[in-house]
């Protein structure tokens, strides 16, 4: 019996040459194919598509995404709470936090006010609880003031 060539060899993790893969060519040849597009890209791309919308007498193109919008609004407009509901929603995510400081005024008086009596209520508790000597301080200012 003639030794056989280490390539020609068939047995366990060797298949035979005839079945083997070539060079380049894929174990999966009808695997998942390249540039598989997902939700969000269908999504855009059907917003995107361009539609005839008739507004009064005239008919105007608009994608299908402004579409949408204008039927939102004047859901809204109408008197649909769901709508103006659902508008409200989408203008904080889009608009969301823009750098507008208009959130970041000074309180009001009456609020300085609730606020220092807070602070005053929670160190005299936790003056209670500690010790004497540590009770000045963690007064706040004002009540070191009346002393």
């Amino acid at each position: 019996m003639a030794i056989e060539d280490d390539n020609d060899r068939v047995g366990y993790k060797r298949p035979p040459k005839s079945a083997r893969f070539k060079p380049g060519q894929s174990g999966n040849p009808k695997g998942r194919p390249k540039h598989a597009r997902n939700l969000k890209t269908e999504f855009l791309e059907e917003l995107s598509e361009i539609i005839r919308v008739r507004e009064g007498d005239r008919e105007m193109k608009i994608s299908k995404q402004r579409a949408f919008v204008k039927a939102l609004v004047a859901a809204a407009i109408k008197g649909d709470m769901r709508a103006a509901n659902a508008l409200v929603s989408f203008c904080t995510r889009a608009f969301g936090d823009d750098g507008d400081d208009s959130r970041l005024q000074a309180p009001a008086p009456d609020d300085l006010e609730i606020l220092e009596e807070f602070v005053g209520r929670e160190v005299r508790k936790r003056s209670t609880r500690s010790k004497p000597e540590s009770s000045q301080e963690l007064q706040s200012p004002k009540e070191n003031d009346d002393e």
